[in-house]
């Protein structure tokens, strides 16, 4: 087996895009096959090495490895144009100046659903105006059908006669779309075409061409586009639309390719988390659904949340670190390795990203927030009442660690015979700023006694 991914560099890669190359790499790993990379760069002006290194940093922050070194289409032009003239010398294509409106009155003079066919039309170029290179080339389409063996679709039968000859290539000579894909996917002894169904319109065209060539197709499938929760297409009014925006928001690329891996595609059992080595072994493109999959981050937080909570802390804090500094925090956790370490550990079950983590915990570096709701609401005059005994508490706590400081404010609610959040949430205004924070002992713990007594002293003071 061999696939390809051939995408656009026109800008980030899409999640969409993200899956089609997932479910190639998956295929091609698991089968022993090979997974190639083609850059489809005929789009010139936005074909910039900027765009093509982003599409493969976003493939190799995936994990999703690829064999060989990627191809740019553009490389492959002289096998094109000698294609296109074989296509002429052997009457399978000729030169045509046909306009769309020409194509346009062909169609009302022989029927809406007839194909243009521009053999025999005026517009056709005479053998000198050809030579001279006049008119784009147009394959000639013969009679009968063309069906598309799709693995996800089943069989598309499309007749012949209701097809146009289709442009393949400028009159300069230059191949268009369909004709490239075609030749690159034959030459490169593609096996398997595995794409958005977006294009399947495009097969019959490329069909044609394999067929003029006299060349065996790959089989096909094309998969339901992803929609958002709302059920319309995926776009950035549903959040994340991009591998970029996902990795920036601190998401893991494993919890991304198991997610991505479940939008349409579900093993018999219907399990939610399978790791990579597993998703290899038990991928199956045709179970791939025909209906649109929905993409909803919601869903993919949560499960986030299961990866980040099922690593190590280790590899946890690792993450955590790389995200700071990409984020341009990494000063502000510089020389604080313990204190890093301890606050991932205290904010692990509450963290859903990456991401999340420094909204969380940032305070333990940088000082409490200024969160005045937060502050009315628990710094009044009754709850620094209860503030001001817990600083007492603590003074007296030895030693201080979430154990001890745990047990001494527990005693502190019993004696007082208030609610819990009234001793607890005042405290981790005081410590957070926030109403939100890890664990309120984890992180007094965390900041110790003497940052902890002076941040208490703070708000009994403001």
């Amino acid at each position: 087996m061999r696939v390809r991914f051939a995408p656009s560099p026109t800008g980030l890669l899409h999640v969409g895009g993200a899956r089609a190359a997932l479910y190639n790499w998956l295929m091609a790993r698991g089968s022993g096959g090979e997974f190639l990379l083609r850059i489809e760069d005929t789009d010139r002006e936005r074909s910039t090495p900027e765009n093509i290194e982003q599409i493969l940093d976003a493939l190799r922050w995936l994990g999703l490895d690829w064999d060989g070194e990627p191809v740019l289409q553009t490389t492959h032009e002289e096998r094109h144009r000698a294609v296109v003239q074989t296509l002429l010398d052997e009457d399978k294509a000729y030169r045509s100046t046909a306009t769309a409106e020409d194509v346009k009155a062909f169609k009302a003079e022989h029927g809406a659903d007839r194909g243009f066919r521009g053999g025999d039309h005026p517009t056709r170029v005479s053998a000198e105006d050809a030579a001279r290179g006049v008119g784009a080339v147009r394959l000639r389409v013969p009679e009968g059908e063309t069906v598309v063996r799709d693995l996800v679709r089943g069989d598309t039968t499309f007749k012949n006669v209701h097809l146009d000859d289709p442009v393949v290539a400028r009159a300069d000579g230059s191949p268009l779309y369909n004709l490239a894909v075609a030749i690159d996917d034959l030459d490169a002894g593609i096996t398997h075409v595995v794409r958005g169904e977006d294009h399947l319109s495009n097969t019959p065209k490329q069909l044609l061409v394999l067929q003029a060539m006299g060349a065996e197709a790959p089989l096909y499938a094309h998969l339901p586009l992803l929609h958002g929760p709302d059920g319309k297409k995926l776009s950035k009014r549903h959040g994340a639309a991009s591998v970029q925006e996902l990795r920036d928001a601190g998401y893991l690329p494993d919890a991304v390719v198991n997610y991505l891996a479940l939008l349409g595609w579900g093993d018999v059992d219907d399990e939610t988390e399978i790791p990579r080595d597993e998703l290899v072994k038990r991928f199956d493109i045709a179970r791939v659904s025909k209906n649109p999959a929905r993409f909803d981050e919601q869903k993919l937080r949560w499960l986030n949340g299961r990866y980040l909570r099922a690593q190590g802390l280790d590899a946890l804090v690792a993450a955590v670190q790389g995200h700071l500094i990409e984020a341009g925090h990494g000063h502000m956790v510089a020389g604080k390795e313990d204190l890093l370490r301890t606050a991932v550990e205290i904010s692990q079950e509450k963290i859903t990203t990456v991401d999340e983590f420094w909204p969380l915990a940032g305070f333990l570096f940088t000082g409490p927030a200024d969160d005045l709701q937060a502050r009315e609401k628990w710094l009044d005059e009754p709850h620094r009442e209860h503030l001001a005994a817990v600083r007492e508490t603590l003074a007296g706590v030895d030693p201080f660690d979430t154990e001890h400081v745990d047990a001494a404010l527990r005693a502190l609610v019993g004696e007082r015979g208030v609610k819990a959040k009234d001793v607890f949430q005042p405290l981790r205004v005081a410590l957070a700023g926030r109403a939100i924070s890890p664990g309120v002992f984890e992180s007094a713990a965390a900041l110790g006694r003497e940052e902890t007594l002076r941040r208490v002293d703070l708000a009994l003071e403001g």
